[in-house]
């Protein structure tokens, strides 16, 4: 009974009107890290329908994000003393994303509100790091606006405020670029179709990242057998200086 209470109360504040059908796809759900890699350009791509499979009867903006798996940072604050640089406050972060990319279809501000954007995180100001401790506000803001900062500079996370890109108010696209350096897992891409700064839809698809190859062996050596990683480690070390060694004598 009180769930049907809940459907009528939605019916009445939609007007009867039912919410549309994301069709999410992506370019790859699998990248693979080889040696030499260089970075993958991601296209994210879909259609925004109405429940019977045909054209919205209404517009909407569309925002993508693509987060990468979660991590643990601790993030130091460097001070000037005497004139050397040394580590002053800290604080560590539970859930950071390794990786974090938004595009819309018009900036962020226009699209929703603070209160929308804080509870979806769309934004990098919006993102929720969880911070482990007691912290102040001001620090734990200082601090998050600095990893932010961090990563935005390593090219770990963007925003994009015309980064979608939406024909004929049915299909829409955006392009994310993963650098070299992302981490391995499973890469999460959600979309969300928005009107009048309300989030109607989401819907979400999944890229793995994972090592092939040589470098995934030395992965899972050094995750799974430490002791023999470490061994070969230094047999390689040790060689590669026999080798050099034997080169310049010769020279």
């Amino acid at each position: 009974m009180i769930r049907v209470l809940a459907l009528l109360a939605v019916l009445l504040l939609t007007g009867g009107a039912r919410a549309p059908i994301l069709v999410p796809e992506i370019s790859q759900h699998r990248v693979e890290v080889r040696q030499g890699f260089t970075g993958a350009d991601l296209l994210l791509f879909g259609a925004i329908l109405d429940p019977g499979g045909t054209r919205a009867a209404q517009d909407y903006d569309i925002v993508v994000v693509l987060k990468g798996p979660v991590q643990s940072i601790v993030l130091r604050e460097k001070r000037k003393v005497a004139g050397i640089w040394v580590n002053a406050d800290n604080t560590e972060f539970r859930s950071a994303p390794s990786f974090f990319a938004i595009a819309a279809s018009r900036p962020l501000r226009r699209i929703v509100d603070e209160k929308t954007a804080a509870i979806y995180e769309l934004g990098l100001d919006r993102l929720q790091l969880s911070p482990i401790g007691t912290i102040d506000p001001e620090d734990q803001h200082r601090f998050s606006a600095g990893l932010v900062d961090l990563m935005r500079r390593q090219g770990l996370y963007r925003e994009d405020d015309h980064g979608v890109t939406i024909s004929s108010q049915v299909l829409y696209q955006a392009r994310i670029a993963l650098p070299s350096q992302v981490r391995t897992g499973t890469y999460t891409a959600e979309t969300f179709a928005i009107r009048q700064g309300r989030v109607i839809t989401s819907a979400v698809t999944r890229v793995d990242v994972s090592k092939q190859g040589f470098e995934r062996f030395v992965a899972n050596q050094a995750d799974g057998n430490g002791l023999f990683y470490g061994l070969f480690v230094v047999a390689v070390s040790v060689g590669m200086g026999w080798v050099a060694g034997r080169l310049f004598a010769l020279i």
